[in-house]
């Protein structure tokens, strides 16, 4: 199911991710779910894939990576 606004993501994303990193996590996953044809399960991988390209986890906080 893809995602039309990022208040609709689950709450491991929405509570815990940027703003900017929620763009990136929702707008990956409805590109895999409707383009990519993959499976929920799969775009959700897919999407976490894509926020780590640009985000780390430092101690508890998502921060931009220097290099991405």
């Amino acid at each position: 199911m893809p995602y039309a606004r990022n208040e609709a993501l689950p709450s491991s994303v929405r509570d815990h991710l940027p703003l900017h990193a929620q763009d990136i996590y929702r707008q990956s996953f409805n590109h895999a779910y409707w383009y990519g044809h993959a499976d929920e399960a799969t775009a959700h991988r897919i999407a976490w894939a894509a926020v780590k390209r640009v985000y780390e986890k430092v101690d508890s906080a998502w921060v931009v990576r220097l290099r991405h």
